[in-house]
């Protein structure tokens, strides 16, 4: 039996929609957590059950999937394909080219495992071999003269209306204009000013995170982000909208 193939991660599950373009002309790199709710003592601190075990860390998953555990490794796909999901769909515009490369990122880590040094966290590694399929991809795509699916996924959950009683059609309209520019203007940076803003801007991750990811320094990361910022500010002003506002 072919044990890549038989494998419990290759149906691609996502999380719902590709998260709207949140972070895209804020100054503030990370989004601040909910501080967490204090508890009233009300008696003994509870006993931990002697059948809970505590969460075990990717790197402990990757070492037991190097020892041929396959649970272990899917534990980990379970953790992070959402998210690489999400990535890919920003990154190629195409819900089945984002399943494909999905899936080829962990078949193609699993099989890499006995490669992986563990000096960077597991999921920069996943990050990194997503982002490498997608460029090949687009690059392909540029060669063959092809097209993408044309009907956008990045703009789903942009399209829908969450109250549709009192939403306002024509504002509603204009959001989803602005929206359709945000992405045009995105797919005109250069793929390496996209694929930073991607995973600043779009993905959340802090550019500490990203340096590693990209294996650039920090200082670069910054800059492309600033400069990637600067030609969709100026692209969305040309087309006669603020980009700082939220398109109602």
């Amino acid at each position: 039996m072919d044990t890549v193939s038989s494998l419990p991660f290759l149906g691609v599950v996502s999380d719902g929609e590709p998260e709207p373009f949140f972070g895209l002309f804020s100054s503030s790199e990370t989004r601040s957590a909910p501080k967490p709710r204090r508890r009233e003592s009300k008696g003994p601190p509870r006993m931990t059950k002697p059948t809970e075990r505590p969460r075990q860390s990717d790197r402990e998953l990757v070492d037991k999937a190097r020892d041929g555990n396959t649970a272990a490794f899917g534990e980990l796909v379970k953790k992070h394909q959402q998210r690489i999901h999400r990535l890919a769909i920003h990154m190629l515009r195409d819900r089945a080219e984002a399943e494909d490369v999905t899936q080829e990122t962990f078949i193609r880590a699993y099989q890499a495992l006995a490669r992986f040094d563990g000096r960077s966290e597991p999921y920069t590694w996943f990050y990194r071999i997503t982002i490498n399929l997608s460029l090949n991809r687009i690059r392909s795509r540029k060669s063959r003269k092809t097209t993408h699916d044309t009907d956008d996924p990045r703009l789903d959950g942009v399209l829908i209306d969450q109250k549709p009683a009192t939403a306002d059609p024509g504002a509603q309209a204009q959001r989803t204009e602005m929206y359709q520019a945000l992405t045009a203007g995105i797919d005109g940076l250069s793929d390496t000013l996209r694929t930073t803003l991607i995973l600043v801007c779009i993905d959340g991750r802090s550019h500490e995170e990203v340096a590693s990811i990209l294996g650039a320094p920090e200082g670069t990361i910054a800059w492309r982000v600033h400069e990637a910022r600067r030609k969709l500010k100026e692209f969305m002003q040309a087309r006669g909208f603020d980009p700082e506002g939220d398109g109602t």
